[in-house]
């Protein structure tokens, strides 16, 4: 064989590698994007289904999560660039929002779409609401989306919360569920997989459920700044295309495949204990089907804010709501 033939198979052969998946300089690189989640909680099972199924890496997205325990904290991350998407509450972005923030915030995709929290008794007897009457309630932070939806569904039953209620708010929403076990207060409000402990541990009884009393509201969300999503909407629509396909992944799998599927991101919780959280939360429909942040549910969280004296003024969901990825990736 001569030189020119060996040659021009050397290249044929280099052309070839260089066709192959992760071969040559023309694959690219994934795209980092941090997010920053207000608690670690199977109430957000779609996200952690979007990182351990892969979903996010289909995308061709690097995925880095912390958590920024409070919507306070989460809020400040994002807005100082520690983060570049939030999971938390609208509410936060609505606070920004009143103060003439001169990039807002944006809801771009909901994950759930009721409350999170239920009442827990430490008595364990059959709900009577008026039993609250007196009690010593251990609550959530003012002005944060579980105290406000507790209190909106607690004035449907006629309970002034800070009238009818000893209220305690001066504990860190990360130790609530340690001095509700030490012996501090009457009745508590609580997430998964935290109620379900309690009840294991036999300190209490989920006897209600916050998030069926106060009805269909965005109570979590993706978000970012405007400015990030406009310079990154190819990166936003991916990352929006991969928690469409998780939540259709949790609305077509058991409590159990999701408790498999989530099961890193919760080392120290029992198996049975996720299973159970995460059923409540399927059977009350709390996991958000699509990405998109309806109208009607932005209204019931104004209502709910409004009803707390937290809203100074309505802002209207076409401000601070972008459906355009969410739709998108619906179709």
């Amino acid at each position: 064989m001569n030189r020119k033939a060996i040659a021009g198979l050397m290249l044929a052969a280099a052309l070839a590698m260089a066709a192959l998946p992760g071969c040559g300089a023309g694959k690219e690189e994934a795209v980092k994007v941090r997010i920053g989640e207000v608690t670690r909680s199977v109430f957000y099972a779609p996200q952690y289904v979007a990182l351990a199924e892969g979903f996010f890496k289909e995308e061709g997205l690097d995925v880095e999560l912390q958590t920024t325990a409070g919507g306070d904290k989460t809020m400040t991350a994002l807005l100082s660039g520690g983060v570049d998407v939030a999971l938390v509450g609208p509410e936060t972005s609505i606070y920004v929002y009143q103060q003439g923030a001169d990039d807002p915030v944006l809801s771009f995709a909901q994950v759930t779409q009721t409350d999170g929290t239920f009442l827990v008794s430490r008595s364990g007897k059959p709900l009577d609401w008026n039993d609250l009457k007196g009690a010593k309630f251990l609550g959530q932070r003012k002005g944060g989306m579980p105290q406000m939806a507790g209190e909106f569904a607690l004035k449907k039953h006629g309970i002034d919360p800070h009238a009818d209620l000893d209220l305690i708010q001066n504990i860190d929403f990360a130790n609530i569920t340690a001095a509700y076990a030490s012996g501090t207060g009457d009745y508590v409000q609580l997430f998964e997989p935290q109620a379900s402990m309690i009840e294991q541990e036999g300190k209490g009884k989920v006897v209600a459920s916050f998030g069926v009393e106060s009805g269909k509201l965005p109570y979590t969300a993706f978000m970012s700044k405007q400015s990030y999503i406009e310079k990154n909407a190819d990166t936003v629509q991916k990352f929006t295309d991969a928690l469409q396909k998780a939540q259709t992944w949790v609305k077509e799998h058991s409590a159990e495949d999701i408790a498999d599927a989530v099961g890193t991101y919760f080392p120290n919780t029992d198996k049975a204990i996720l299973v159970s959280s995460i059923d409540r939360y399927k059977q009350q429909g709390s996991y958000a089907e699509n990405p998109i942040i309806d109208e009607q549910e932005w209204n019931n969280l104004l209502d709910v804010m409004t009803s707390a004296g937290e809203l100074k003024e309505r802002a209207e969901h076409g401000k601070l709501v972008d459906n355009s990825f969410a739709e998108k990736a619906g179709k």
